[in-house]
């Protein structure tokens, strides 16, 4: 599992959830929503299940419960999780590493 990668290497933001989409799309939208007060541009933010990441991916969020489903699916990839739909820290961090040109590390549970 990748540890970390810099924000300005990520053009696509994958949000995985279990089936549904309901409040995975609320998060999809709440990134995007983040990222374009911040200015940030040129980043995809899209929506997949989990059991459909695609190996190379490079950045999934995803909530906590199916982290390890994802880590399956795509070993390489940062993977960012949180527990809340909405208003999560993990997203601001998520935006703030983009807008700081810093880098995004995977969350350790």
């Amino acid at each position: 599992m990748t540890q970390s990668i810099a924000a300005a290497d990520i053009k696509t933001i994958i949000m995985a959830c279990e089936a549904g989409m309901g409040s995975s799309l609320m998060v999809v939208n709440s990134i995007k929503k983040k990222l374009k007060k911040a200015n940030v541009s040129g980043v995809n933010v899209v929506h997949k299940p989990a059991r459909a990441v695609p190996e190379d991916a490079q950045i999934v969020v995803v909530h906590q419960g199916l982290a390890n489903v994802v880590r399956r699916k795509a070993p390489n990839a940062v993977v960012v999780t949180f527990s809340h739909f909405l208003n999560d820290p993990a997203f601001d961090r998520l935006v703030e590493a983009f807008v700081a040109g810093g880098d995004i590390q995977s969350s350790m549970e």
